[in-house]
């Protein structure tokens, strides 16, 4: 017990009773055993602590062990409350027998609906291919309960870890995966991988000339259909859910940072090659068409912006991609080709420091002498160039 904002006649009374010395002081921790003690040499020495605490606040004191085991009883109680709400054999009821007691200080009421949520995300799970909001809707009744940042937000991704190391998944990504090189996209991934879309509307991926296998082994009609009139398609997240496997022109595909030099290209596309556009930092489906393309052995050609947002964005492409790739016009001379007149404020060139690839090493010491950045708009002329003689350079 802690006594706070003492007077000068608190310290003398508890001095007194207790035998302390509290000069000076503006608080006293006072523990059960010495109050007890200084009570029974008193003259209310009949009448125990508990007792006398009980009298005086006018309610039942529990000790911190009673507290305690009052506490388990409620929580085995809530648990096997919880497990007739589930059946013998499934995720939820192993979670019921594996999970521990709650933390201290959260009211039954709390305890006994996070009890039930984790049970309702588990028996939703997998979910396939479906959007967080529409999830959390058929889960609590609220499309905004696992909003991020919120404690059901939270919740749901611990649920989810736990669902997925149940599977065999490594939920637990160590700093030589090639999924750490996007940090921010490793909690998109995690919801994926149980089904769930965190974002799908501003989630795409813009391809051309790529044909898609489905899971269920069938080629997906739509991606044939467009390969077939030569034109690009913007491809949401949930549709590459859907894919196993996929297939380019001569197993090899070009990657570009901006949009506008990507329609450039589609507009002189032979069917000899794949395209594809990050446009700007990449999202998870395009790092999913990534993995794809890595299980299937091809080639990736990769040109970005001459600034250290574009240098930084290829070196983590090609740290990233599991299978043979390449800089596409990102040396020092075609750097001298697509300077601008924008000038690279001293704060972004610090970033040109994490470049560490030797092969654009020369680039970025470039970049940071001349302070200017370069554009691929500047420049695009050669990847068309490269594009429509693919077969004589590549």
């Amino acid at each position: 017990m802690v006594i706070k904002n003492l007077s000068e006649k608190d310290r003398e009374d508890l001095e007194g009773f207790l035998g302390r010395n509290y000069h000076g002081k503006k608080s006293a921790a006072i523990s059960a055993e010495r109050f007890s003690r200084a009570l029974s040499r008193s003259r209310f020495g009949m009448i125990s602590g508990k007792d006398l605490l009980e009298i005086y606040f006018q309610e039942t004191m529990e000790s911190r062990k009673e507290r305690k085991q009052k506490e388990e009883k409620r929580w085995q109680e809530m648990i096997r409350k919880a497990q007739k709400e589930v059946l013998s054999g499934t995720l939820a009821a192993q979670w019921l027998e594996e999970i521990q007691g709650p933390e201290g200080g959260k009211e039954p009421e709390e305890i006994w609906e996070m009890l039930l949520m984790g049970v309702r995300i588990l028996q939703k799970l997998p979910a396939k291919a479906q959007y967080l909001p529409v999830f959390a809707a058929q889960v609590t009744g609220n499309p905004h309960a696992f909003d991020d940042g919120t404690r059901g937000g939270r919740y749901l991704e611990q649920m989810i870890r736990w669902y997925l190391k149940k599977r065999g998944e490594n939920t637990e990504i160590g700093n030589e995966s090639p999924v750490k090189v996007f940090p921010l996209l490793e909690k998109q991934r995690l919801f994926w991988k149980a089904g769930i879309l965190k974002d799908d509307v501003s989630n795409y991926a813009l391809a051309t000339g790529i044909r898609a296998q489905k899971k269920d082994g069938c080629f997906h009609e739509g991606m044939d259909g467009f390969f077939a009139e030569g034109q690009p398609v913007q491809i949401p997240l949930s549709v590459i859910d859907g894919w196993e496997s996929l297939e380019c022109p001569e197993n090899r595909i070009f990657i570009v940072e901006n949009p506008s030099v990507y329609a450039m290209l589609c507009g002189q596309w032979k069917k000899n090659c794949a395209l594809l556009c990050m446009n700007g930092q990449p999202r998870l489906s395009s790092l999913l068409i990534l993995d794809l393309l890595a299980k299937r052995g091809t080639k990736v050609w990769y040109a970005g912006d001459f600034d250290p947002e574009g240098l930084l964005i290829g070196q983590k492409l090609k740290q990233y991609y599991q299978g043979e790739f390449h800089y596409w016009h990102m040396t020092a001379e075609d750097y001298e080709k697509s300077k601008s007149r924008e000038m690279i404020s001293p704060r972004r060139l610090k970033m040109l420091d994490n470049i560490w690839d030797e092969q654009l090493a020369e680039t970025a010491e470039m970049v940071k002498k001349e302070k200017i950045a370069g554009y691929q708009e500047n420049i695009w002329s050669v990847y068309l160039e490269d594009m429509l003689s693919i077969s004589e350079i590549f």
